[in-house]
């Protein structure tokens, strides 16, 4: 199995434009009012202007043609309630994927992680953000659907490559030893090597098989639970667990 996916422009886009009407359709068919369990702290509407100002201020981010930071992004305050704001949120959305589509994935684009400073990260990121956040808003409605195997994969990557080496963890310690994941439905492992707060993403394709990792600690299960288990969304416990299960916290994002 390789280590990682390697996804493009075209896989990105073709992930937004599947994940957010699924979005829009959940938002469409809930009181805005009512709680998003994996999110116990926000209703559908806080759900609702996070992800539409995401999109808002990513737009702007995407379009400035600079690696410059941009300002510090906030939730405006007067956003829409009620059917306006699903109708703020799908303007957010058309807007974004207007201007993802036409821009070279390779023009210049700031972000916060340790990754060139190109657009592509934002297809990548907007993918993601998208996927997540559309399974937040189903599980509120009860209507939960599974993340596709091959964009759940490269969910996983992208915790692993961009989110933990920009030390964006849950938990704010330090871990030692190497933990192994694999996604049993996608053809897909990966080792992470976590030293501290460091982490190095192995590179499985240039070990020889007669290398010990020498792993601690291994997560396995569908693609799917393993990327919502890194975001929080489940616990640990629900994926097949081996070693020492508290190293896997090192892996946590959200």
């Amino acid at each position: 199995m390789s280590s990682r996916l390697h996804g493009s422009k075209d896989f990105w886009l073709a992930a937004l434009r599947a994940e957010g009407p699924s979005f829009g359709a959940a938002i469409s068919e809930a009181a805005l009012d009512i709680r998003v369990p994996s999110c116990p702290e926000w209703t559908m509407i806080d759900l609702v202007h996070h992800l539409g100002s995401i999109y808002q201020w990513v737009h702007g981010v995407v379009t400035r043609g600079t690696t410059e930071a941009p300002p510090r992004r906030t939730v405006p305050e007067g956003l829409p309630t009620g059917p306006a704001a699903v109708e703020w949120w799908r303007e957010q959305f058309d807007q974004l994927m207007a201007a993802l589509d036409r821009l070279d994935p390779e023009a210049p684009a700031w972000n916060w992680a340790p990754q060139p400073k190109k657009v592509a990260f934002w297809h990548r990121r907007m993918a993601h953000e998208t996927v997540v956040h559309r399974w937040d808003a189903q599980m509120a409605v009860a209507t939960g659907e599974p993340i596709e195997a091959k964009l759940a994969a490269d969910g996983i990557s992208e915790v692993l490559d961009t989110w933990l080496p920009a030390g964006r963890r849950a938990l704010d310690q330090g871990w030692y030893g190497v933990v192994q994941l694999v996604a049993t439905d996608a053809g897909q492992e990966w080792y992470l090597r976590l030293r501290g707060t460091g982490v190095a993403l192995l590179d499985t394709g240039t070990i020889l098989d007669t290398d010990d990792h020498h792993a601690r600690a291994h997560l396995s299960g569908t693609a799917s639970d393993l990327l919502l288990a890194l975001w929080g969304r489940l616990g640990l416990d629900t994926l097949d667990v081996a070693g020492d299960a508290d190293l896997l916290d090192g892996l946590r994002v959200g």
